[in-house]
């Protein structure tokens, strides 16, 4: 049987020098075949995916090697025809479906923008073969569903619309870039059994970009081991998983399991909780609903605690009522035994200082053009008042509590690995010495093995700084991995709490359970299970 796309000793390298992103790589993708390529950043699957569709980032050009899509040498053929193949024989779908989509254009009109620009079908039938795609996704209500915007539906409902609009064309490859990353556990489950069920209908091959290793192991009929740009180890998902021969195979599978991190204990157990939530409401606006409902919490000095709950269950609303980006409306807050006021701006500098935020995508919260030493620096002068030499040693001191070199004070955002942004992000917040870091999904757009080198890293800093930290999460084990006490959201409210063992083991309430059910396990069929298990 000949392959939809075949990859023959590929070579990807950097335009300004001989460094190889991909190098030598070979493979065949057959009709109906889903392989999955994983590694930690820096491995080349992007790059791979993104050449599958005759495409290379700036800055890098093909060196050595054929793509061949059907009959056509993606490598060779003029711009205008590796457009035109673009969306109508292979089509991709990236990990942020929020930045995918025109959020000034309803979604029935980007869902066949792509079919009526190649030609393929007339608005009638594009706009028919939309809603039975959607309908085949398992998305409730497509005709209602389809003329909303994109601001009005979750970020599962959009992840699966942008299958969706991959699909419309009819295309033979389907490219999915982390396609689940950035969704809860519960909501994952669903996108992933959609995405299963409509590969096998439509008959597509797939190259599944992940590093999410039970996620491919329900997805992928092949695994395909990637490091540095070289193919390390090939095999069928099963072997893979359960027996791989590589030892960097060995350590991705091994980083899939996060081991409990080192407890940091208190210097003493007689000192006030550093923070206090006692019956909290909160809401975006009138008519709005309540986004918090009576939320309570107490966090010890030095304590970790963990916020799990699928999209929407208040897990960052509640981190920007802490921090005051979102005042609450009854209820009181108190820090270190002291009311907090409710806005960020009504509160004084020392409070600012004492309480950090560490978001989800590094990107967005490093601004491009600011060195990484000036971004480092901004809480020195602003908190500390420090200056000229001093400040500049202590951006080296902070550099080197995360793990990095100094040199890397005069790199921009740009020249940096996500994992060293999230460093980087880290670093800034200890810059102001605060007594609080609320560390918001810090893990989830990373690799196995990056994700758990910056899990150890948080775990060590709390050891040697005594922080208290807030860690949300959708991930459980992350939670269970790092926290002293786990916390449980669901529609604003706090419906359990506990220590991790207690929690796992035993979960009391049926939100929970249905939590832990729904964490993908690292096996084959685990997906298959739970759905025959959903169906009884």
């Amino acid at each position: 049987m000949s392959g939809i796309i075949r990859f023959e000793h590929l070579d990807v390298v950097a335009s300004d020098s001989r460094v190889k992103l991909v190098d030598d790589f070979n493979l065949e993708v057959h009709e109906s075949e889903v392989v999955a390529l994983i590694g930690e950043s820096g491995a080349g699957k992007s790059t791979i995916g993104l050449s599958a569709l005759g495409y290379v980032r700036a800055g890098c050009r093909f060196a050595r090697g054929r793509i061949i899509l059907g009959e056509d040498e993606l490598i060779t053929l003029s711009r205008n025809q590796v457009r035109n193949l673009r969306g109508s024989r292979v089509a991709y779908v990236a990990q942020s479906a929020a930045t995918a989509f025109n959020p000034s254009i309803r979604i029935i009109n980007q869902l066949v923008e792509a079919s009526l620009t190649h030609g393929v079908m007339d608005k009638k039938d594009a706009t028919a073969r939309a809603l039975q795609l959607a309908a085949d996704m398992a998305l409730p209500e497509p005709e209602r569903l389809v003329t909303r915007y994109p601001h009005e539906l979750s970020g599962g409902q959009l992840q699966r619309l942008m299958t969706v609009m991959a699909l419309m064309c009819k295309p033979s490859l389907l490219v999915l870039d982390e396609p689940t990353t950035a969704i809860d556990v519960t909501t994952q489950l669903g996108v992933l059994s959609s995405l299963k069920r409509i590969i096998g209908k439509e008959r597509v091959a797939c190259l599944y970009i992940s590093h999410d290793l039970a996620v491919v192991a329900q997805m992928a009929d092949r695994i395909i081991v990637l490091r540095n740009g070289k193919m390390v180890e090939a095999g069928a998902t099963a072997q893979i998983i359960r027996a791989p021969e590589a030892l960097y195979s060995r350590e991705l599978i091994a980083a899939a399991s996060p081991q409990k991190l080192p407890r940091v204990q208190p210097d003493s157990d007689d000192e006030p909780p550093v923070l206090e939530l006692h019956n909290v409401d909160a809401s975006y606006g009138h008519g709005a609903g309540l986004a918090l409902r009576g939320v309570s919490m107490t966090l010890g000095a030095g304590r970790c605690a963990a916020i799990i709950g699928e999209s929407g269950s208040g897990k960052s609303t509640l981190a920007r009522v802490i921090t005051g980006l979102m005042p609450s409306l009854r209820g009181e807050i108190r820090f270190k035994g002291e009311p907090l006021k409710g806005r960020v701006e009504s509160r004084p500098k020392r409070e600012l200082q004492s309480i950090q935020l560490v978001l989800q995508h590094p990107d967005l919260a490093l601004n491009p053009r600011v060195t990484i030493g000036d971004a480092i620096a901004r809480p020195l002068e602003l908190f500390r008042r420090m200056k000229g030499r001093s400040r500049d040693d202590e951006v080296t001191a902070l550099l080197e509590l995360v793990g990095l070199p100094a040199e890397i004070a005069r790199r921009y955002p740009s020249q940096l690995s996500g994992g060293q942004k999230q460093r980087i992000n880290l670093a800034r917040a200890l810059a102001a010495r605060p007594d609080l870091i609320i560390c918001d999904e810090v893990t989830s757009a990373l690799d196995t093995i990056v994700g758990s080198q910056v899990m150890e890293l948080l775990s060590a800093l709390r050891q040697r700084t005594g922080v208290s930290c807030i860690f949300i999460t959708h991930d459980i084990s992350k939670a269970a991995a790092i926290a002293d006490q786990i916390y449980v959201m669901n529609q604003g409210e706090v419906v359990e709490r506990g220590a991790p063992d207690q929690l796992l083991q035993s979960p009391r309430h049926p939100y929970t359970r249905e939590l832990l059910r729904a964490v993908p396990e690292l096996r084959t069929n685990w997906l298959e299970d739970r759905v025959v298990e959903a169906n009884a």
